[in-house]
């Protein structure tokens, strides 16, 4: 099975065009169901059965692992069947009876707006590295962009005259406007501070770690959580935090969720929805509190 899971993750690279995180993702899920065929005695696609596939599924919940987890293994196991299927290296698609656990959608962790100001104000010295964090820390906040598409941003994907981003991925692209206080920090971080911080000359990647190779997940990762105890945040925070209160908050202060869609790059604006939830609970909490007879 392994050489079946190879090519598929090949042509997820080159066909599908494909985020390298979501190759790892598929490789990773897949590669478990082939350890636990192989531990079956199942050698060969074509010898999986239905029954196979829902206990590996079983296995999973029996060692406890969160719905949205399981969900995703059975999302993965059915893209790679309906391609062995497209491929004509099996007959009939045995993952077809997997069903997905319901997942209780979670309300998104935010900061408060005074939190996100807090946060922000960290990196205001004047080394290059806390230019560039304030640069970073502020596009995030002020974009809603993921963490993988801020270190991936070029220079030619920022104008600054115009105070938007372009953000490309393989299927569609779209352009985000930014404020002037993000502006004025992309600014200062692209006047000087960028080129001497970039290690390889002919490089256009826009953000740099103090290497001077481009900024990673896991450097960004550690940035965030170093202000978030500078700024005395107690909270658990991550780079999608800041993703999820810049949605909240645009939402909070009048915002149409179509054009909140857009900014996020969500594909289905029932994602989106959560935000306007999340903003009439305050507004009962809220109400609740002050009204004399609530």
């Amino acid at each position: 099975m392994e050489k079946e899971v190879q090519e598929f993750i090949s042509y997820l690279h080159n066909v599908k065009k494909t985020s390298n995180n979501t190759e790892l993702s598929y490789k990773r899920d897949l590669a478990k169901v082939c350890h636990f065929m192989d531990q079956r005695g199942v050698k060969s696609v074509a010898s999986v059965k239905a029954e196979d596939l829902k206990d590996y599924i079983k296995d999973l919940e029996a060692q406890n692992f969160a719905a949205a987890t399981v969900s995703r293994n059975i999302a993965s196991i059915k893209a790679f069947f309906q391609y062995l299927l497209g491929q004509g290296k099996i007959s009939t698609d045995v993952s077809l009876d997997l069903k997905a656990p319901k997942i209780e959608k979670k309300v998104p962790e935010i900061l408060s707006m005074d939190e996100v100001a807090a946060l922000l104000e960290q990196a205001d010295g004047d080394s290059p590295k806390e230019i560039r964090d304030k640069a970073m820390l502020e596009l995030l906040y002020a974009t809603g962009i993921r963490v993988t598409e801020l270190i991936t941003l070029k220079i030619a994907d920022v104008n600054l005259s115009m105070s938007f981003i372009m953000c490309k991925d393989a299927h569609k692209e779209r352009m985000i406007p930014f404020g002037n206080k993000a502006k004025a920090a992309l600014a200062r971080y692209m006047d000087g501070t960028r080129d001497a911080m970039v290690e390889d000359k002919s490089s256009d990647v826009l953000f740099a770690n103090c290497s001077g190779k481009p900024m990673s997940r896991q450097g960004f990762w550690k940035l965030i959580k170093f202000y978030a105890k500078k700024a005395g945040i107690t909270a658990d925070i991550t780079p999608h935090t800041l993703r999820h209160s810049f949605a909240a908050h645009l939402v909070e202060n009048g915002a149409d969720l179509k054009s909140v869609q857009e900014m996020l790059g969500h594909s289905d604006i029932s994602t989106t929805q959560i935000y306007a939830n999340m903003n009439h609970s305050r507004i009962r909490e809220v109400y609740a509190k002050a009204h004399p007879r609530g």
